[in-house]
């Protein structure tokens, strides 16, 4: 007889027998995201059916046009985990300010930062999309959360995690037990582990990057992307740039690779880069330090940051760790 397949419930719960102190909190808590997860992937797979594609015709504070797609999913993850006790505060890209828990409801002692739908700009040509979360303590004093809650570096994360939505839907998360993905069986309703304990290939397949902004980069970045691109240089790797950093680091992740998304100036209003910080950098660079990885600005991990800003942004270089070391060297040597 066949063996029963694990599913997210029950990898939680044994995950939590390392901890016997533990309330549950935190377990419920992910499973809580898992459930967003299961809500949000519904309406991606069926958008083109619904009144639910295409702009509200708003600017956020991303400066981006916001997908009505963009509004369902933040209107998830925070209806989802605002009314729990689990959660004492939350931050998302789609929003200016701290999502603050209701008075009405009592706020628990963790912090919950999403980005609800990544590379939303997407949805109408069929391609991947995924939600990005990543879960941190709190730290402030009083009962109910603050910016300070927020505002804190990545490797005080005590979780990580994102989901694609694409041919199938996929959830991939860290707890500092290691990265594990799971696939949604439509037929049950339940997340099944597909992919325990992920590490990066050493042998590096991809890169990925936006080579339309070539002209826009550092000379360190146009040398380095010169350099794997040369023939003579035997490197040997395939471009494949999706557009949604999700699925273009989930692909990464499992096959080897680079994501790189320098600063430009292209955009002068963003020029630090374009990805945000706490939404999107920290928590994938968790994962890829958990898989074995590394995450970098181009001069420090990006675990490492101290952030200032709820909309922070950062270059990113993320994937195989002797490649994103290798960018850093190229950057120290040729920007100077």
């Amino acid at each position: 007889m066949p063996s029963l397949p694990i599913t997210l419930e029950a990898h939680f719960i044994e995950q939590q027998t390392n901890f016997p102190d533990a309330s549950g909190d935190f377990t419920r808590l992910l499973y809580d995201v898992a459930l967003c997860a299961k809500i949000i992937g519904k309406e991606v797979r069926q958008a083109e059916l619904g009144d639910i594609i295409g702009s509200t015709g708003e600017i956020n504070v991303q400066d981006e046009e916001v997908q009505k797609l963009d509004v369902f999913a933040n209107r998830v993850m925070y209806d989802i985990n605002a009314h729990t006790g689990r959660v004492c505060i939350m931050g998302s890209e789609e929003t200016d300010d701290p999502m603050y828990i209701p008075d009405k409801y009592s706020a628990g002692k963790y912090v919950l930062m999403f980005d609800p739908l990544d590379g939303s700009g997407n949805i109408d040509i069929n391609i991947s999309v995924g939600t990005i979360f990543s879960i941190h303590r709190k730290i402030s004093k009083g009962d109910r959360g603050t910016i300070e809650d927020l505002l804190q570096p990545g490797y005080k994360q005590v979780a990580a995690g994102y989901i694609v939505y694409g041919s199938s839907t996929i959830f991939v998360y860290t707890a500092g037990n290691g990265v594990h993905g799971f696939t949604l069986d439509t037929n049950i309703g339940e997340f099944l582990l597909s992919n325990p304990d992920i590490k990066i290939p050493e042998n590096m397949k991809y890169y990925s990057t936006n080579e339309s902004n070539y002209h826009y980069w550092e000379p360190s970045i146009k040398k380095y992307i010169d350099d794997i691109k040369n023939p003579a240089n035997n490197r040997n790797f395939s471009s494949r740039y999706v557009g949604a950093l999700v699925a273009d680091f989930h692909r990464n992740l499992l096959k080897g690779g680079i994501f790189l998304y320098p600063k430009d100036t292209k955009d002068l209003l963003k020029p630090t880069g374009k990805l945000r910080l706490l939404y999107e950098a920290s928590p994938l660079a968790l994962i890829a330090r958990e898989a074995g990885g590394y995450a970098s600005n181009g001069t420090m991990p990006i675990l490492d940051i101290q952030p200032t800003d709820l909309h922070q942004r950062t270059p990113l270089f993320i994937g195989n760790k002797t490649e994103v070391e290798l960018i850093e060297k190229y950057i120290k040597e040729n920007n100077n």
